[in-house]
């Protein structure tokens, strides 16, 4: 009688450790030993089977981890940055990939604007022979096809410039345009019979070289998320002082130096055009990230701010193609470039530090490298000035 119960115990325990049912009432030992070997075998078979369904779920996971290489085999490049441009990859050091769209639009930009300066003093030429000639006050040009295309190539030229503000600091995009200055030198020395000599050629390569050395260090943008805050940045103090002295200088060398010097020398037509240049570019940088925003899903048309530096930039413009008009009329084209080059980004740099602070977020020797590519390109413009003089 103590058997029987001893095996039942041991049988129920056995089972309750399988995870098996509990006997039913009524079995006999013999059916209990018969459940139990059952049992005994299906457990056995999951534990069999319980590595390999491990394996099978755990094989998702050894693929993925191959596909993407661990993060410590590209420890040695800092900043690396995969960029998809144009069907290709591009690795580049700590450059964004809205800067190197605005790069790809400030290279084609200065392409249009310098092939624009050549093609629009050929159209001076031609309406200065049978009217009144830009230099001495006439608007002839306004009546002669090739200026108009030069205007058109120019505005072409102007709006990949505008573009490439949306994307990029003005520090990266405005040093880029000396490389317009090499356009027009190349072709006014086929087109204009502007010679281009040792001096010239030494001037473009400093310049080539300035321009890599800005463009590798430039800083990366911080996001705007609302026209709003370009107008805040704009209403600071310090912006709003260099506004009041670039305003007070324009009225001053248009109403006191212009009768006097405008038609011998040059800075005085080419500091109108680069004084209100600058205004231009921070308004303009201004309307092209409203345009981002608003193509993004935010209508930054809303409000007036949009609309307020959308005038500016009508009347800077308008401003500044009178008087680069004069000064193309008036002097040699390979004189203005250089000079006029030099003075707007001076002043546009000079401009966007103050506004955007675009240095706030790099280091000194980032900072030191830009002010040398900088300086280099400005050692291009003095040399090719001084050999034009």
């Amino acid at each position: 009688m103590h058997h029987v119960p001893s095996i039942t115990n041991r049988t129920n325990t056995i089972r309750s450790s399988l995870g098996c049912p509990p006997p039913r009432v009524g079995d006999s030992h013999g059916q209990l030993e018969r459940v139990l070997a059952r049992e005994s075998e299906r457990a056995l078979k999951r534990r069999k089977r319980a590595p390999s369904l491990a394996r099978e779920e755990a094989t998702p996971k050894r693929k993925e981890a191959v596909a993407s290489p661990p993060p410590s085999s590209m420890s040695f490049l800092p900043s690396v940055d995969r960029i998809w441009l144009g069907g290709f990859v591009c690795s580049t050091m700590g450059v964004s990939v809205d800067n190197i769209r605005g790069l790809v639009l400030a290279l084609s930009s200065s392409l249009f604007i310098g092939s624009s300066f050549i093609v629009k003093k050929k159209g001076l030429k031609r309406a200065g022979v049978h009217g009144v000639r830009a230099g001495s006050g006439g608007f002839s040009y306004l009546y002669e096809p090739l200026w108009w295309v030069g205007m058109l190539t120019m505005i072409l030229g102007e709006a990949a410039n505008f573009a490439a503000y949306a994307f990029a600091p003005a520090i990266l995009v405005t040093p880029l345009g000396a490389l317009s200055i090499i356009v027009s030198a190349v072709l006014a020395h086929f087109f204009l019979n502007e010679k281009l000599h040792i001096f010239g050629i030494l001037g473009c390569v400093l310049c080539v070289v300035g321009s890599v050395s800005i463009v590798l260090h430039a800083p990366i943008e911080k996001d705007i998320e609302s026209v709003k805050e370009v107008w805040y940045l704009a209403t600071e103090p310090g912006f709003i002082v260099y506004f009041c002295v670039v305003m007070f200088l324009v009225v001053f060398l248009i109403f006191h130096l212009v009768p006097r010097y405008g038609q011998t020398n040059l800075v005085v037509y080419v500091g109108i055009c680069s004084l209100m240049g600058s205004l231009t570019v921070m308004s303009v940088k201004a309307v092209g990230i409203a345009l981002k925003l608003t193509l993004s899903g935010m209508n930054q048309f809303v409000y007036a701010q949009t609309w307020f530096f959308t005038i500016v930039v009508a009347i800077c413009c308008l401003m500044q193609m009178n008087y680069l008009n004069k000064a193309l009329d008036t002097f040699n084209t390979a004189v203005i470039s250089p000079v006029y080059y030099v003075m707007f980004t001076t002043l546009t740099i000079f401009a966007s530090m103050i506004m955007f602070k675009d240095w706030a977020s790099q280091n000194a020797s980032q900072i030191v490298t830009e002010i040398c590519g900088f300086v280099t390109i400005l050692s291009e413009g003095s040399i090719k000035n001084a050999r034009g003089r």
